[in-house]
């Protein structure tokens, strides 16, 4: 695995912890999106398992931190969402399924020593995967002293990919944890865990990393352009999973750059007076799909953030630096209130929830641009059809 960057305090605090024998059996670890959460449990495994901890955490030189460093020891058990196997299947093959997927991915990651904070897949920690962790978790370590489960992305143990039986099986193990056994939760959206499992876990948040070093990992350890580098940091706001899907890949944006890209045009359709750019926007997006667009809805927000910020003259607090001339320009040519530009993310959230609910994508666009251009444009025409 690539090395631990960041969070010193957290780190300091499970490591004395570890020294005085109080970790706690259950954490949730929870914060944005890529700030580091499972790289702080795999190092809080590899803390609880080595053999020789010190005030700065594992001693990195034992057998056992070097398995745990290899993503290999015996008694580390990191369970994350998967796409559920295609067809259906007893409970007992689809766990054997799951259980295979989830060394294939685990083969990949060891290969990578990176993973993204992004899928385009429905995933899910499945009852079936529940079921096999307490069954794991119910055998003694196999070379430690104790054993360690990393749950990923806890909270899609209750989503519609999923099942609250998955939930309400993992907490039936938090209430009596097997002895030697250590319980990792992450998540980024914590509210969507059961309460009672909230409840059994002690929380433990991880804010946003430094700018700086965000922008020194993608200069490091990928290798990127001081220019590059800079801009992903920016726009990742401490996030460095997110920061490296604004990086470029095979010459080609980022999945994240393209999203940036395509909520600007949103954007830009709804600073339009004319509604047919709307329109023909709205018509280029696909009928089915509409949870595809949330992402695009999150961007947007910025965007919004962003004009805000030109017309109220802080241009210091553009995040997207490199529209600050457009966005200026814009500003006087249109000219956009402060207000307006904060009011129109009322139809985003409203947007958000109707994408959520599965409303053709198409129509959601439209509405929402037009929306949008009611509120920054209110001198502009309409069409007949909107009087």
């Amino acid at each position: 695995m690539k090395q631990i960057r960041g969070h010193e305090e957290a780190r300091t605090a499970l490591a004395r912890a570890r020294l005085a024998d109080s970790i706690p059996s259950a954490l949730l670890i929870h914060g944005e999106p890529g700030v580091g959460k499972q790289r702080l449990a795999l190092w809080t495994a590899q803390l609880v398992l080595c053999r020789d901890p010190g005030p700065g955490g594992p001693c990195g030189r034992c057998k056992d931190c070097r398995l745990v460093q290899g993503l290999e020891h015996p008694d580390l058990h990191w369970f994350f969402p998967l796409p559920r196997p295609s067809g259906s299947h007893s409970p007992d093959k689809l766990a054997e399924l799951l259980e295979d997927a989830r060394a294939e991915a685990l083969a990949e990651r060891r290969k990578e020593g990176l993973w993204s904070v992004r899928s385009d897949e429905v995933r899910g920690l499945y009852l079936a995967m529940a079921r096999t962790l307490r069954r794991m978790a119910q055998r003694k370590p196999a070379m430690a002293g104790r054993q360690v489960f990393i749950i990923a992305e806890a909270e899609e143990l209750v989503p519609q990919a999923s099942s609250p039986e998955a939930a309400n099986a993992l907490l039936k193990l938090l209430e009596e944890p097997p002895e030697g056994t250590l319980f990792v939760l992450t998540s980024s959206l914590p509210g969507r865990l059961l309460p009672t499992i909230r409840s059994r876990t002690f929380p433990l948040h991880l804010p946003g990393l430094p700018f700086e070093t965000v922008r020194n990992f993608l200069l490091e350890e990928l290798g990127a352009g001081r220019e590059e580098a800079e801009k992903a940091a920016r726009l990742a706001q401490g996030s460095i999973g997110r920061a490296m899907e604004y990086l470029p890949k095979g010459g080609s944006p980022g999945s994240l750059e393209e999203l940036r890209e395509a909520s600007f045009h949103l954007l830009r359709a709804g600073l339009e007076a004319n509604p047919g750019r709307g329109l023909a926007l709205a018509h280029d997006y696909p009928p089915a799909g509409a949870r595809a667009l949330l992402e695009r809805f999150d961007h947007l927000e910025e965007w919004l953030r962003d004009l805000a910020a030109a017309a109220a003259g802080q241009d210091g607090r553009v995040l997207n630096r490199d529209a600050r001339d457009y966005l200026a320009r814009i500003v006087r040519e249109k000219g956009i209130h402060p207000v307006s530009a904060a009011r129109a993310l009322e139809p985003v959230e409203e947007a958000r929830r109707l994408a959520s609910g599965n409303v053709n994508p198409q129509l959601v666009v439209a509405v929402l641009v037009r929306e949008l251009r009611e509120i920054l444009l209110p001198d502009a025409p309409r069409p007949a059809s909107d009087r």
